[in-house]
Parts: C-alpha cells; structure tokens; sequence
C-alpha cells in the first residue's frame, strides 16, 4: 500500500485549486460568486477524497466522498433557493 507520486503530484495540484477557491470565497464580491466558489471547493473536496482512496487503496473514503457529494448538492440547493429570494 504505497501512494504512489502520481497520487501525491495530483493530490497537490487539487489543494492548490482549493486554495485558489477558498480566496475567491472570501473576496467574492457577491453572495452568488461565494456559493460558486463554495461549490467549488466542496467538488475538489470530493476528488481530493476519491484520488486518495485510491491511492492508499481506502474503499471506505469513497464511500464518505459519495456521502459529502449529496450533502454538498442538497446545500447548494438550499443556498441557491435563498439567493433568489425562494422563502417569502
């Protein structure tokens, strides 16, 4: 069970996009261009946590990467809803 450098090299580059995201997360000017980002990062997230269990050969980690995918996707719904004045 060796993580191979592939892994590593990719698993780098996704932390760097998360980082570049998580900076327009707190500079976006507009409540529409943090959800965005958000999702963004909770997407890389769930590929960070994809390419590690198949990296260290973890079955479990993609089963909890499938788990946040869906709580990601309902609370982008939620967030969505709100942005465009759903509840009255």
């Amino acid at each position: 069970m060796s993580f191979e450098l592939p892994f590593a090299v990719a698993a780098a580059v996704l932390a760097a996009f998360m980082l570049v995201s998580v900076l327009r997360l707190g500079i976006g000017p507009t409540a529409a261009d943090r959800a965005v980002a958000l999702d963004t990062v909770n997407t890389l997230v769930v590929t960070t946590m994809v390419l590690l269990g198949a990296g260290l050969g973890q079955v479990i980690l993609v089963d909890v990467a499938i788990v946040y995918a869906l709580l990601s996707f309902v609370s982008t719904l939620y967030i969505a809803r709100y942005l465009e004045g759903g509840w009255e």
